[in-house]
This record gives C-alpha cells, sequence and structure tokens, in this order.
C-alpha cells in the first residue's frame, strides 16, 4: 500500500506507531475458554487419561455477519453421492455452536490457525478490524497463529491488535472507549525482527488446566511476503515453518510440556471441496496435497496434531509424521463456516497425547440455532457506525456475479473489476491503458442479487463493493513489453505458482489459451495471446493497468513487476464503484459477464 493512498483514504491505514512489540516468551492461561469447573464424565476418564476437547478455525477474515450467496455455503457430501449446500458461518451463530459444544467438557481450548483479521467486509474493515478482535474476546479464543493477513497493515498495526490502543490517525471509534486488544496471545514464532532476530510476537502459548498442559506454535506460511504488499513486510523476516516449529518443539519440552499442537498458517487441497470428504481414503493422507503436506511430514513427531489454514478448504486428515505415524491435520474451511471438534487425549503420567486415540471431525455453523445475543448486539452496534458509508447504493446487477464463490480459473467478477479498472485508466491521462489483469486472490466475495439489508435486490452498495475489493489497492498504469507480458501469463503457471496456479483476471478484448495437458509455462500459448484479436508482439511496448500489489512482481509475478513508466491511479474499490455508477441504472442493471476470454483446454 503506497504512502500517497494512504494519504488519500478516507479511514486511513496508516501502520499503528510503536505500541512495542510483545515481549517473547511462553504465555500461561489459568483456566481455558468456556470450560466447566466441574469434573464430568463427558471430558475426564478415570485413571490416568483425560479427554481434552480442541474446537478450532481459520480465515475469519473478519466474516462478522453470515457471508453471502457461494461464499457463505458448504458442500455436504451423502452416503448416495448427492451434494448438499448449506447455508453456513455468522459470528452470532459460531457463538452459540461453539458455546454448545464446550459444554460437558471441563477441558476445552478454542484456537485459531490465522488470517482473523484482513480482507474483511465493511463493518470490520472499516474500523482496522477492531470489531473482529472485539468478537473473538467475546468467543473466548484462546489462542491464534498470525497469518499473512494479519500483516496487511504492518507489524506495528498487528501489535496494536494484540495490546490494544486508538488507531494513530482513526483515532478511538466510540466515545469514551480505548480499544483493548486481543485477550488472547497472537503467535508469530516464524516472523522476526531482521535487526534484533527475535520474534516480533509470542512464539508458543501453554495452555494449563490442572496438571495438564499443552504448548501451541504458532506459524505463518514462509512465502508471506510474496503474498503481501512490501510496506506490510518491512522490516521483516519469515522462516521456515519447519525449522522454526521444531526449534519450539525442543523449548517446550525443556519447559516440560511434551503435547505440542502447531497452528500453521498454510494449508492443503483435497481431492473433494465437500467439508465431510474422507480424505484418508484409500490410505492416511492420500487425499490432501499440497503444501501443508511436506510440512506435516517433515515436522517433528512430537508436535501431537496440526491446526492449518490459507487454502481456505475443509479437511481432517491424518498425514503420517517423519516416524510413519499418523498425525492429525485439520482446517475448518474459511469465514467460519465451520469449526473443527478434536479430541486430543492426554496422558497424565508421560505428560504426551496418546496419538491413537486422538479423534477429529469438521461441524457446520448451520444457521438453524439461535443467534447469541452478545454477537448480535456487538453487529448492530458498529453496523450503526458504519452505515452512513456501507448503505450508499454503487450501482446495480441483474443476478449474482460470483468472485470467490466461482470455482473456474475465469470469473465472472474478475471480468467485471479487470473492465472496470481498464476503463477507469484507458483515458490517456489517466494512464492510456490498453489491458488490466487482476490477481484472484484480491478477489474477497461475490456480487450478491439478492439485498442483504434494505436496499433492494440487485442494488449494490458500498460495503456490499468493500467487502470484494478491501484492500483499496491503488492502481498503477505501466509499460510492459510483450514478451514480458506473455512471461507475466506463463507464471500464473509456472515458478512460484506451478503447484497451485494463480489465474490473473483479464480486460475484454485480451484473450488467451490455458492448456492443462501441458505442464509449467508451456501450459500458456504464447501464439494465442492477443488483443483484440492481433497476436501481442513481443518486441511491442503495452500500457497495462494492475494493481500496485501486482505491479511489485506480487503473487509470484516477477515479470510483472519489470514494468516501467509508471502512473498512479486511483484505487480499485474507487474503479469498481465508479465503473458500477457510470454503467448500471435500476432499469439498466449490469449482466454477469460471459467469462470467455481465457480458453481452457483439459
Amino acid at each position: 500500500m503506497s504512502a500517497t493512498h494512504k494519504k488519500q483514504r478516507a479511514v486511513t491505514r496508516i501502520l499503528a506507531t510503536a505500541a512495542g512489540l510483545a515481549t517473547v516468551g511462553a504465555v500461561v492461561a489459568a483456566l481455558p475458554a468456556g470450560a466447566d469447573d466441574r469434573v464430568q464424565a463427558a471430558g475426564h476418564h478415570s485413571g490416568r487419561t483425560v479427554d481434552v476437547q480442541l474446537l478450532s478455525f481459520n480465515d475469519l477474515h473478519g466474516n462478522l455477519e453470515p457471508p453471502a450467496g457461494s461464499s457463505g455455503e458448504v458442500s455436504h457430501t451423502h452416503a448416495d453421492g448427492r451434494v448438499e449446500k448449506i447455508k453456513a458461518g455468522g459470528v452470532e451463530y459460531l457463538a452459540t455452536h461453539l458455546r454448545t459444544a464446550r459444554q460437558g467438557h471441563p477441558y476445552s481450548i478454542t484456537a485459531a490457525a490465522g488470517d482473523m483479521i484482513g480482507a474483511s467486509p465493511l463493518m470490520s474493515g472499516l474500523f482496522h478490524d477492531e470489531p473482529t478482535i472485539e468478537a473473538l474476546n467475546k468467543l473466548k479464543l484462546d489462542v491464534t497463529s498470525v497469518g499473512n493477513h494479519e500483516f496487511d497493515e504492518g507489524a506495528k498495526e498487528l501489535a496494536r491488535m494484540q495490546n490494544g490502543g486508538c488507531h494513530p490517525t482513526g483515532g478511538c471509534y466510540e466515545d469514551g472507549k480505548t480499544f483493548p486488544g486481543a485477550n488472547f496471545p497472537y503467535l508469530a514464532a516464524n516472523v522476526t525482527d531482521e535487526k534484533t532476530g527475535k520474534p516480533i510476537l509470542d512464539p508458543y502459548f501453554i495452555w494449563e488446566r490442572k496438571g495438564v498442559k499443552i504448548g501451541f506454535i504458532g506459524v505463518t506460511l514462509e512465502g508471506t511476503p510474496n503474498i503481501v504488499t512490501a510496506e506490510g513486510v518491512k522490516g521483516l523476516k519469515f522462516g521456515d515453518e519447519v525449522e522454526t516449529i521444531n526449534k519450539y518443539t525442543k523449548v517446550l519440552e525443556r519447559k516440560g510440556v511434551k503435547s505440542i499442537v502447531a497452528l500453521v498458517h498454510e494449508g492443503g487441497a483435497p481431492a473433494s471441496t465437500s467439508y465431510n470428504y474422507d480424505c484418508d481414503s484409500p490410505g492416511a493422507g492420500d487425499g490432501i496435497s499440497g503444501p501443508v503436506v511436506d510440512i506435516a511430514k517433515r515436522l517433528s513427531p512430537q508436535v501431537d496434531a496440526l491446526v492449518t489454514g490459507h487454502t481456505h478448504q475443509a479437511y481432517v486428515c491424518t498425514i503420517p509424521d517423519p516416524s510413519g505415524k499418523p498425525r492429525m491435520v485439520t482446517s475448518a474451511s474459511s469465514y467460519g463456516k465451520l469449526y473443527t471438534d478434536t479430541t486430543l487425549t492426554y496422558d497424565r503420567k508421560t505428560k504426551d497425547i496418546v496419538r491413537t486415540a486422538v479423534k477429529s471431525a469438521n461441524r457446520v455453523v448451520s444457521r438453524d440455532v439461535a443467534k447469541a445475543a452478545d454477537m448480535t448486539s456487538l453487529i448492530e452496534r458498529w453496523n450503526a457506525l458504519a452505515a452512513p458509508i456501507a448503505n450508499k447504493p454503487q450501482g446495480y446487477i441483474s443476478a449474482d456475479i460470483n468472485g470467490r464463490g466461482s470455482t473456474a480459473y475465469e470469473k465472472p467478477l474478475g471480468d467485471l473489476i479487470a473492465d472496470a479498472q481498464l476503463a477507469g485508466l484507458a483515458p490517456a491521462d489517466k494512464g492510456g491503458a490498453q489491458i488490466a489483469l487482476m490477481n484472484p486472490g484480491g478477489i474477497r466475495s461475490d456480487l450478491v442479487f439478492k439485498a442483504s439489508g434494505a436496499e433492494g435486490d440487485g442494488v449494490v452498495t458500498y460495503g456490499e463493493a468493500f467487502t470484494v475489493q478491501p484492500f483499496t489497492n491503488m492502481m498503477n498504469v505501466v509499460d510492459l513489453t510483450g514478451a514480458q507480458l506473455i512471461a507475466g501469463l506463463q507464471q500464473q503457471v509456472s515458478g512460484s505458482n506451478e503447484a497451485s496456479p494463480k489465474i490473473l483476471q483479464v480486460s475484454k478484448g485480451f484473450t488467451y489459451t490455458l492448456d492443462l495437458t501441458k505442464t509449467g509455462a508451456a501450459r500458456v500459448d504464447a501464439a494465442s495471446v492477443k488483443l483484440n484479436g492481433e497476436p501481442i508482439d513481443p518486441a511491442k511496448t503495452y500500457r497495462v493497468a494492475m494493481n500496485e500489489f501486482l505491479a511489485g512482481g506480487g503473487d509470484g509475478f516477477p515479470a510483472l513487476g519489470q514494468g516501467k513508466n509508471k502512473l498512479v491511479g486511483a484505487s480499485d474499490l474507487d474503479m469498481l464503484n465508479a465503473y458500477l455508477a457510470a454503467n448500471s441504472s435500476p432499469s439498466n442493471p449490469i449482466a454477469p459477464p460471459a467469462a470467455d476470454r481465457i480458453t481452457v483446454v483439459k
């Protein structure tokens, strides 16, 4: 996020003044969240073992209200193969589900695996995610790792999230109230200060109750600098996940803590998107791929379980550790639609988890339960503050335009956003853009036809547009040669993106073929890349619009970072809103784009 942009934004996201980095060390909890002081049979074995309930979730992204459209659904596959879509999510329902799940469990811990904040809908994002931290405090979250989005506003703002204090420029949002910060520790074991070499927040946390001790080590993905703006990770170093966790596993063991859970903001891709898919079929961990598999296979056998995130997928797998022993690895989708209920059987004599007794399952945060009254009150309070901005109509659509909820490489909302950027930056005095490119990870939701409030069906409000484009990145227009442009397209499916392709969304008139029968860069046929039907000339210079994150080479696109003659425009959100206003009306709403610019060969 550029300094210029920070000055321009109505609600400024300037890094917090030095609130002081948290002291490195273990935080010991006297009581678990939501625990019943009575020892009940449901959570207690006679003799030397006791069942500890671990409730976990990940990638909430400030979604306090129920996510709209397909972003608020989970898939359930029935025994007969029928796939059912279930509406899920919303912190009012999550609170009820967690509080109900804790009943009868005197040993209960609630943990998360990062991205609790960042890329949030307007109700939280407008207030620098203070509403989400308040909600997590009410949820009695015990501990979370950081994720990459915790660094969207930099380390000092993250320290404010932990330690409290009013925003350095926004101030205190409610009269007489100072933001208290998180009641739970944020763990950042592999995020160190470049100057001191020390973790910027606590690397681990020890939960303790009546002699039962469980250690938590929290890390984010080592590749965080590749997916966060340079300003957000300035002065920080991100270490290897496995090396870091193994290091602090030894530290915990020296402190007498032998039961260890790793909170890892890195994930995998199960073979099915249904939350109840058995990813241990045909064998342990056979149904999942991705970075978390390698991490799990290399982590010290002393780590008893992994709670993971980042990929927004749902899975409960037993991936073998280096000794070949099965170990639970879980993830609960995203946006608070699921939570994972894991039973850890603790042996009081060995002080370790009995791995063979560990059980786990993902549970749906269904909306057929009573809303938690305290969460309803929280949402109403913050919504009242946000309403003057959030409810302003920006444009009109004729049907759902899916972005995050689309599983296709080319997303209708991606095309709409790219078209908006091209339209805003094509005039000569605005940059003279001929092509616009949008990173898929920057599209955080869908535009949903059904009204979310009193605005009416088909009306897109500022709050809804903000939920789609919450980063408000500044737009750049740069010179790229045809060769650089083609190289950028090939980097969608090669280099750091080969294992998990990141397919850019493209503006109208720009077309090419993506051949998935080939491998690596060969998947993008250079001869097929055309602008308005004319082949791209490798030697010619083109004016290309993209957000500042992509223009800096982010998301594994170094070729796009080679642009010259940069012109900085308005924010991506401003571009989208201006396009909606100029190209739609109640009588002439925007229809979903055909999404036919990228020809996919399978």
